[in-house]
């Protein structure tokens, strides 16, 4: 049995999964109408925040899978990338909990877990299959041959999708976070009112979103104060179509190029329903099977977390002691399968 925590950014997440990836609870504390004030994370106070609901959010985990800490065998953390602050909290409360019973401990690349958060029960991804992850921080394509590491094919060359959802919604005056209240007031929009650039660059697999943000900027000072805000659900029906058409379109090439049958997404515009619905069409013309996983495993979850953990080297007691979270990650962080 698996218990793993994460702290990477804002949420505090505790999960207990069972060696055959079976979800015995998922526990995340939001922190997200504490910084919403702020128009995003401040670290400072993610990190404080962590410190104070991390002990009860593990009790919790622990209490819904009707098991205690004499149950659990390993203990899995993200040691990054993130928060330095907030990584810190995870990590340390990992290694107590993991030494006070002399566990091994296993720390885990936060995007690993994106990585494998479909090859969780009930309906299980096998490789190899292309994983698409879209999050606030990072965007890339990888290829998964077995699920203990990973292989980038193309990732953005300057923001990431989540990025450019956030800085969308504060030029249209929404609010935090930007992904969702993006995609609720699309709904009632025309994606076809506006035309924003599709920036594929180069003959890899790279994306890049920056210039999609000036774009709507520049339109934005166009329209003026009143057609801006008569037009807004337009051009968040039209900034959003822009941002899946990219990325769905990328999806598609590496398909093709890797000759794979299998897509999974992650991260937390994975839950963007214009993405989901992009895919689902474009991998059913293609005959390719679409694992999108329940929104609860898209966004920060420790679940995840402990299903990369399942495939990955236990550190041994004391060997961890000495262990130090990242703020940024290399691939050596990916390790090899016991």
């Amino acid at each position: 049995m698996i218990l793993a925590l994460e702290t990477s950014c804002d949420d505090t997440c505790a999960a207990v999964v069972s060696p055959g990836g079976e979800i015995r609870s998922n526990v995340v504390a939001s922190q997200g109408l504490l910084h919403e004030r702020y128009g995003g994370v401040v670290p400072e106070i993610a990190s404080r925040r962590h410190l104070e609901l991390l002990d009860s959010v593990t009790s919790d985990a622990l209490e819904r899978a009707a098991v205690t800490l004499h149950d659990v065998d390993r203990v899995a953390v993200t040691r990054g990338p993130g928060l330095i602050g907030a990584l810190l909290v995870g990590v340390s409360s990992a290694k107590a909990l993991a030494a006070a019973r002399g566990l091994p401990l296993v720390p885990v690349d936060h995007l690993h877990g994106h990585v494998v958060a479909s090859t969780l029960e009930p309906e299980p991804i096998e490789p190899p299959y292309l994983c698409l992850v879209a999050s606030g921080g990072h965007t890339f394509l990888a290829r998964v041959d077995e699920p203990s590491s990973y292989r980038i094919l193309g990732q953005s060359l300057d923001d990431a999708a989540g990025e450019a959802f956030d800085k969308g919604a504060r030029l249209l005056g929404l609010g935090y976070p930007g992904g969702p209240a993006v995609d609720r007031l699309a709904r009632d929009g025309d994606p076809a009112a506006f035309e924003f650039p599709r920036s594929l660059p180069g003959h890899g697999l790279d994306f890049s979103f920056s210039g999609l943000k000036t774009s709507l900027l520049y339109r934005l000072r166009d329209l003026g104060e009143g057609e801006r805000e008569r037009r807004r659900v337009d051009l968040a029906a039209s900034y959003q179509r822009a941002i899946v058409d990219t990325l769905s379109t990328r999806a598609e090439q590496a398909l093709a190029g890797e000759g794979l049958d299998r897509l999974a997404i992650g991260g937390g515009v994975a839950a963007n329903s214009e993405l989901r619905r992009a895919l689902a069409e474009r991998c059913a013309h293609r005959g390719v099977g679409l694992w999108a996983p329940p929104l609860a495993l898209c966004t920060d979850n420790a679940a995840m977390i402990a299903a990369a953990a399942r495939h990955l080297v236990a550190l041994p007691y004391p060997d961890y002691l000495s262990l130090d979270a990242a703020a940024r990650l290399g691939p050596e962080a990916t390790r090899a399968a016991a």
